[in-house]
């Protein structure tokens, strides 16, 4: 293990406290978000095969487990801690928004750093942005009697370019020019570490002013909300498979949600005040989800 890895969640929170004190310095780079997932899912794509894909659409009944747990579980666990806590509608309607979303391309990288099974969370998480165009309006009409309309243009495009496109061009090289990729895999995974950590600074940067106006109870909840959907993912898909790689895989898309969507579709149809979950979320789980990435790669040695 490299010392990027083994000390990653350190540099998560070192650039997370720097971009909190000097948002100036990273604020203006949010258009290289796209760009810097982009070339990390490339990075993803050069260590797979399209037999890793053909693996991962073969196991099925996990791809409806990964799906279930996200649009099932994570809104209802959204409702729970809503009520439970009393938030005020537009909070609530935000809880369950973020929960009611399909996993982030985030989930992807965590899950490669974690060395978890990269094609099943890449096919998991095209599958359940595809799905989300119909169930995330249904499940907020449910939970939030109001109707929201998601953009489907615009979220297919978005995984077509950060997501497959990336990751479709490193598999394709990585099948014709296999040689030539090698070298490209062994610093892959630092190299990804270096890059998620700029973008969690940025989201940090850009979230500052959000973040010094909510209230503990509400970072609690969000932080609960989190946790629960990636302690549910493991816990239910280690009891079913027994296979580790494949629980921390399930665990990482079901715990990590498209937090950006999230935000869109609260300050669209609810308010600035419905973001604040989304936003608080976009931050706490890249911070888990680095933590967990440090002590998963660990264990995989």
């Amino acid at each position: 293990m490299s010392v990027l890895q083994r000390y990653f969640p350190l540099l998560a929170i070192a650039v997370s406290s720097f971009a909190y004190f000097w948002p100036h310095w990273l604020a203006g780079q949010k258009s290289l978000i796209v760009y810097l997932l982009g070339t990390v899912m490339f990075f993803m794509g050069s260590s797979l095969t399209l037999n890793d894909f053909k693996r991962a659409l073969q196991r099925y009944p996990l791809l409806l487990l990964g799906v279930l747990l996200q649009f099932g579980f994570m809104p209802l666990i959204a409702w729970q801690l809503s009520e439970l806590a009393g938030l005020s509608v537009a909070l609530t309607a935000g809880m369950i928004l973020v929960g009611s979303v399909p996993g982030g391309t985030a989930s992807n990288v965590i899950c490669y750093i974690s060395k978890g099974d990269v094609a099943l969370s890449i096919t998991l998480t095209a599958i359940s942005t595809c799905l989300a165009i119909v169930i995330t309006p249904l499940l907020a009409y449910t939970y939030l009697q109001q109707t929201v309309e998601v953009d489907i243009l615009k979220m297919m495009t978005s995984i077509f370019y950060i997501v497959i496109l990336p990751a479709g061009l490193g598999v394709l090289l990585n099948q014709t020019l296999h040689s030539v990729m090698v070298p490209i895999q062994k610093f892959g995974t630092d190299l990804s570490i270096v890059l998620i950590c700029f973008i969690i600074a940025i989201i940090f940067a850009l979230n500052k002013g959000n973040l010094l106006s909510v209230s503990p109870i509400l970072v609690g909840l969000v932080l609960v909300h989190n946790l629960s959907g990636l302690v549910l993912g493991y816990l239910t898909t280690l009891v079913i498979t027994r296979n580790k790689t494949l629980s921390k895989t399930i665990a990482i898309e079901v715990g990590m949600q498209n937090s950006g969507l999230a935000v869109a579709l609260a300050v669209k149809f609810f308010g600035t005040t419905s973001a604040l979950p989304g936003a608080l979320f976009s931050i706490i789980h890249n911070v888990t989800g680095s933590l967990l990435a440090s002590y998963w790669a660990k264990k995989s040695h």
